[in-house]
């Protein structure tokens, strides 16, 4: 176990890939913009020096998002899977780097065809893929809840959820707008999870936003580190470029900002994790204590019981983004029903 070691929320542009005419054209821009962020990485270690061993990259730094597709159409183009060449190269380089590397791609699945799901990961300083976790709220894009019978049949219900103990301590996944929905992170926190690496791309602002004000309250909640990278502007797409630009930070576990990035390129959100410091925190028997003071037992039977947005929507239909639009007005019609 390292008991103190810094992490690196590391802000860096998103070049998008949807003006690529073709597959190998939007490849060879992710190969492009990998090896920008692998020497930014690089050359934000130099600088931060050797104790730096966990880095957490924005959402979808790859490729930015579907801008207008179809989920075809961005499945044939921006999709990949962890086989890929570009994930050699992470591997190869986390283990030369000596550091654990966390991010956001679109991912492809051989047991779902038709869909891609947006995925999240942590490759470990041995080069190894040690968590991978799929989105499971999405206002546009497939996730597991979407073909949940098939997914658990063949996945298995843990997962949903994953947590990987590590020896810079037990480690998990959020993917962007999912800091809003608490349910995430307590039931990541219900499996052990200590550090939240958020990956996301969110709307910069100098007013507190609703995920910087969730960032914080994720971490007081579940007595939680959150390293939470955002992108510095999205190029190559019909889109305002800084809107999606700062807030990248990292967050103590009593909730207290630890560093923040700036706008632009940046490795200044970094800081020293402590999990020696969280597990004595944890520990004490206090009124701050949320974790021990939870009694999960009370709200099982609301969750059980009522029943919003329905699990496989994809069963009976074409994966389309009419069926999402579909989907959310009955919800929205049945909650005022």
């Amino acid at each position: 176990m390292i008991k103190r070691y810094k992490a690196l929320a590391l802000q860096i542009e998103c070049p998008a890939v949807n003006a690529c005419e073709n597959k190998a054209a939007a490849h060879s821009s992710m190969q492009k913009t990998l090896k920008t962020v692998l020497a930014q990485i690089s050359g934000s270690k130099k600088f931060i020096g050797p104790d730096l061993k966990l880095i957490v990259l924005p959402e979808y730094f790859l490729t930015s998002f579907p801008f207008g597709e179809t989920i075809e159409e961005w499945h044939e183009k921006a999709c990949i899977t962890t086989d890929d060449i570009l994930f050699d190269e992470m591997k190869d380089f986390c283990k030369k780097e000596s550091i654990f590397l966390s991010g956001n791609f679109y991912e492809l699945d051989e047991n779902f065809p038709e869909l891609y799901f947006q995925s999240s990961f942590i490759i470990d300083d041995e080069g190894e893929l040690i968590l991978k976790y799929r989105r499971l709220n999405s206002m546009f894009a497939p996730t597991p809840h979407d073909v949940l019978d098939d997914y658990l049949k063949i996945y298995g219900e843990d997962s949903l959820f994953p947590v990987v103990d590590t020896k810079l301590g037990k480690l998990a996944c959020i993917a962007s707008e999912e800091i809003l929905y608490p349910e995430i992170a307590r039931c990541l926190m219900m499996r052990g999870a200590e550090i939240f690496l958020h990956s996301s791309s969110e709307a910069g602002s100098p007013n507190l936003t609703h995920k910087d004000i969730a960032k914080r309250a994720r971490s007081i909640e579940n007595m939680c580190y959150t390293i939470s990278a955002n992108s510095a502007g999205i190029s190559g797409i019909d889109f305002p470029f800084a809107s999606t630009d700062g807030l990248s930070k990292i967050v103590h576990f009593e909730g207290n900002v630890l560093s923040e990035a700036g706008t632009g390129d940046s490795m200044v959100a970094n800081s020293y994790i402590d999990i020696e410091a969280l597990r004595d925190y944890r520990s004490k028997i206090s009124m701050q204590n949320y974790i021990a003071r939870q009694r999960f037992e009370l709200y099982a039977p609301s969750y059980t019981t009522f029943s919003h947005y329905p699990p496989n929507s994809f069963k009976e239909q074409k994966p389309n983004k009419a069926l999402f639009l579909q989907t959310q007005i009955k919800v929205v019609n049945k909650l005022y029903s």
